[in-house]
């Protein structure tokens, strides 16, 4: 009974950012639970590995092209899944990041921070990251009655993170439609949730937290001192939580949720 909570044999996953860290591991995740998976995003080259990675271990997966920004883009994304695949059940939706002209470094001057660059992380984090992915996507899901989307959010849209201010207000707004749309489609047989990962390294924050010869710099090591397990996250412990979110049986009664994956480093600051 434990294992068929979880069986996705019977669902199609789309997971945009599929070529990241975070993305990829939860597509691997989901193509090992038994979902054929389709990668979405920028990188070809990067959504073939990924692709290769998941069949050769035995699962089904395919990449396509596709910009979270743009509607049309994720309509066409979704036509060609629907064909090869079949409908969409699962989406997980892991576009996003932040940029450097939307950061305040130590000393600056919040009110010089620039318009351009706060709507651009609002725009890549709630946009392309949640609302029109939700749409597309979504759309599908409410013709069948079934579906569970899983949008990536941050414990930093829970708790206003010094320096990246635009990209903490645009997960916290992340956090708002999530639960909009849990409430909006909880009887129509689409559950949405989020899941908000702590801090785990990947391309764009390695800097951030590692100097070159591997030991932590001084952000990093404040992060350490606030996580009770003393340690970052590491991409493959996501997959628990996305899983389960995913299973429709396993969490049939669950929507409008945040689940934090941190090592503890929210309880510090509550």
């Amino acid at each position: 009974m434990s294992k068929e909570l979880f069986d996705l044999s019977n669902d199609v996953a789309v997971v945009i950012g599929g070529t990241g860290v975070l993305g990829g591991g939860m597509a691997d995740a989901l193509a090992a639970a038994g979902a054929k998976v389709a990668i979405l995003g920028r990188s070809e080259e990067r959504g073939a590995a990924r692709v290769k990675a998941i069949e050769e271990a035995g699962g089904t997966a395919m990449f396509h092209s596709a910009d979270a920004l743009d509607s049309d883009s994720l309509t066409a994304a979704r036509d060609a899944i629907n064909s090869q695949l079949g409908p969409v059940s699962i989406l997980v939706s892991a576009a996003g990041g932040n940029r450097p002209d939307a950061t305040l470094p130590p000393g600056s001057n919040f009110c010089e921070l620039p318009k351009d660059a706060w709507n651009g992380v609002f725009d890549l984090n709630l946009v392309g990251g949640a609302l029109l992915p939700a749409q597309v996507f979504g759309e599908t899901m409410l013709e069948q009655g079934r579906g569970s989307i899983i949008n990536i959010a941050s414990m930093a849209g829970m708790i206003p993170l010094s320096r990246v201010v635009a990209y903490s207000a645009a997960k916290a707004a992340v956090l708002n439609l999530t639960q909009f749309l849990a409430r909006e489609w909880a009887t129509k047989g689409v559950r949405v949730n989020a899941i908000s990962p702590g801090f785990f390294p990947a391309e764009q924050n390695k800097a951030l937290l590692f100097n070159e010869d591997g030991s932590y710099t001084e952000r990093g090591g404040q992060i350490i001192g606030h996580t009770p397990m003393e340690r970052f996250g590491s991409a493959e412990e996501l997959s628990g939580a996305v899983i389960w979110l995913a299973a429709h049986k396993a969490s049939s009664f669950v929507t409008g949720q945040n689940i934090v994956v941190d090592g503890g480093f929210i309880s510090t600051t509550i």
